[in-house]
């Protein structure tokens, strides 16, 4: 049967402009949308914390240049001050600098990870989820058995294989991060799937991939774009963890995990400069980035939308 190109409308009910707002003359649910994103306070402040931490890792060390590779035995250990804002750590690296090149392998491996596990989740349970059934079932058991698989043992097996690099990083975290995603896209297909539209287009006889490409995906949008701010979230912890447990990148690569794991090894001695400025950028990233996740969440929630 000849595959009949026929546009579904848009699902309007899923972004429905309050009774008497201002935004309902602006006809356009992504204007809704920014414009409840504007009004949450929270998230503008994650947003600009955000903008704060790239500019300061990408752009921080283009001015303030310090010696990330060769350490200095003759400033170990030195505390704020005397051309080191931050001190020195225990190898004689200046900890700012430090924390500059710490956050650009966190902010690459956390967008990274968040965009490719978001995709590869949203095409995996939105095929799971349309089409039902036995594959349905199959498919979502293979989820279960990633879910149980634990994330630390699968970095300890494969560090003894291969040599930890940032590209295995990021394969490793998108491969048990694309979980969570399907599993929530798989729930989005299920409602969408019985909607009128979708059903009107199967009788005039549309293709099971165009329906899934054109009707299923754009309507999972906000469960999409919410789901990226907290994988990002999520992959940025999950590197930290794993580098103050000693898995993940090598040791002469600055992260903040392997920061903190160096500085609480030092504490005890009074050293605590060495500690705490990478838990506070761990800390603001993460909670900056799930600001805006859930700054988004209540953008694309109907029920939020009609109160």
């Amino acid at each position: 049967m000849t595959d009949i190109d026929t546009t579904a409308p848009s699902e309007v009910e899923l972004l429905p402009p309050p009774e008497g707002g201002e935004v309902a003359s602006s006809g356009s649910p992504w204007v809704l949308v920014a414009r409840t994103f504007a009004q949450n306070k929270l998230a503008l402040v994650g947003l600009a914390f955000v903008l704060l931490v790239i500019l300061f890792s990408f752009i921080g060390p283009i001015i303030y240049k310090t010696d990330q590779i060769n350490p200095n035995l003759i400033a170990v250990n030195l505390g704020p001050g005397g051309g080191h804002p931050l001190g020195t750590d225990s190898s004689g690296f200046d900890i700012l600098g430090r924390l500059m090149k710490g956050g650009q392998s966190s902010i690459e491996v956390g967008i990274a990870v968040g965009i490719v596990s978001t995709v590869a989740g949203l095409i995996y349970g939105a095929i799971a989820g349309y089409f039902g059934g036995a594959l349905d079932g199959v498919l979502m058991r293979l989820v279960d058995v990633g879910l149980a698989i634990p994330i630390v043992f699968l970095f300890i097996f494969m560090a003894q294989i291969y040599k930890p690099s940032l590209g295995l990083l990021i394969f490793l975290l998108t491969l048990v991060s694309w979980l969570i995603p399907a599993r929530l896209v798989r729930g989005e297909t299920l409602a969408l799937r019985t909607r009128e539209y979708v059903q009107a287009v199967q009788v005039m006889g549309g293709r099971s991939w165009r329906i899934i490409t054109r009707h299923i995906i754009p309507n999972t949008i906000g469960v999409i774009m919410v789901t990226v701010t907290f994988q990002i979230a999520n992959a940025i912890l999950t590197l930290a963890v794993l580098q103050y447990l000693g898995f993940g990148l090598p040791p002469t690569t600055p992260t903040w995990g392997s920061m903190l794991s160096d500085g609480t090894t030092y504490l005890q001695d009074g050293y605590w400069w060495e500690v705490y400025p990478a838990l506070i950028m761990i800390v603001i990233t993460v909670v900056a980035f799930n600001f805006i996740g859930d700054a988004l969440q209540d953008a694309f929630d109907v029920r939020l939308q009609e109160r």
